[in-house]
């Protein structure tokens, strides 16, 4: 056994514990808290976490196994159980994210029809077509024979037999497959999250013009509340830019190594090589261990929800202790900025100002 296997192998199994644990709280924030399960979103990012909860308990380990013993790591049953998760729970994750990408493009380019558009009714729906979507081609895989153990990417996947002879349809069927769920769930993204970025950039530049007309009004103004604004200003142009090229990026990056691999093989002349072929699976696989932090964990409502939690466990308000001011600590800061109290409300104005173009969350 060499230092790159060695890599390999912990590398499966950080993701995997970090992937179980935090998808698992994802879980617990979605059980524990009304505020969560209120949200509609709640329903694709359950159905994506319950997705990288069985990725991390079935897949994982059986590549893990198959990095260690060189060879498939339990008997031929077994392998296409694996062989056919795999293939439904990668098509069902993409399928997720895209989902969540609609959802946030109607909320922000039609936040007053949202409620009507956008109900758990139409949730649920697409949810079923994302498990109908994935259980068909990961049904055709199983029942064509198509699923095996693959020495290139150590795992129980979509493989054809070297003795096979419907090579054919094989080829046809990986870039249907591919193109029906990543090229299609990207566009979606592609299409949803630029439409999202058109709107906040355009509600940037129209509360930045406010911003600096109620800062120009505003002439007793101290220069520290001048110089937040300004600040904020800049913040809130980076913001919705950076999100979008993380719902984005991690996507390609972690899917896209993987995907033009699995195209690239089709080539009868083409031979994967072999850690080549684990580490484009071990990209699919820590996107299981991201999603929770791209979507989830770093919002407020699953914040609050997990010191929620944290309260009833430990009996004392660590929302407070997390950095969150106290009533004494703002009476404090209260009695440290008594110089600028006689621009309280300049700086209440223009905080009014910067809050309209907030709007809804990405």
């Amino acid at each position: 056994m060499n230092l790159l296997d060695i890599f390999l192998e912990l590398l499966i199994v950080v993701i995997a514990v970090v992937s179980l644990v935090a998808n698992l709280l994802v879980l617990l924030c979605f059980t524990c808290s009304a505020q969560v399960r209120a949200q509609v979103p709640a329903i694709f990012i359950m159905n994506l976490s319950f997705c990288n909860i069985l990725i991390a308990v079935l897949n994982m380990p059986s590549t893990l196994l198959g990095v260690v013993k060189h060879q498939k790591p339990f008997g031929d049953h077994f392998c296409y159980t694996v062989s056919f998760m795999d293939t439904f729970l990668t098509a069902n994750t993409m399928l997720s994210m895209a989902a969540l990408s609609i959802d946030r493009w109607i909320a922000v380019v039609f936040p007053l029809t949202y409620p009507s558009k956008m109900r758990l009714k139409n949730a649920a729906l697409m949810v079923s077509y994302a498990w109908l979507h994935s259980l068909a081609f990961s049904l055709t895989t199983l029942l064509l024979s198509w699923v095996d153990y693959s020495p290139a990417y150590a795992s129980c996947t979509v493989h054809l037999r070297e003795d096979a002879e419907s090579r054919g349809h094989f080829v046809v069927f990986t870039a249907v497959f591919h193109a029906c769920t990543f090229a299609f769930s990207l566009f979606i993204l592609c299409f949803a999250y630029l439409k999202v970025l058109q709107v906040a950039r355009f509600h940037c530049k129209r509360i930045d013009v406010i911003t600096v007309q109620t800062i120009l009004l505003l002439v007793d103004i101290h220069p520290s509340v001048k110089q937040r604004c300004l600040l904020e200003q800049k913040k809130r142009r980076q913001r919705a830019t950076k999100k979008i090229c993380i719902f984005i990026g991690s996507f390609v990056l972690c899917f896209a190594p993987y995907v033009i691999t699995r195209l690239t093989e089709l080539a009868p002349s083409v031979k994967i090589a072999r850690y080549w072929g684990i580490m484009s699976k071990c990209l699919v696989y820590s996107k299981a261990a991201s999603d929770p932090f791209v979507y989830s964990l770093l919002r407020q409502q699953y914040k609050k929800a997990l010191f929620g939690i944290c309260n009833r466990i430990l009996g004392r308000n660590l929302y407070t202790l997390s950095g969150h001011s106290s009533p004494s600590d703002l009476e404090n800061e209260c009695y440290s900025q008594r110089p600028l109290a006689r621009h309280a409300g300049s700086l209440k104005l223009v905080l009014k100002t910067l809050q309209c173009c907030l709007g809804k969350e990405l």
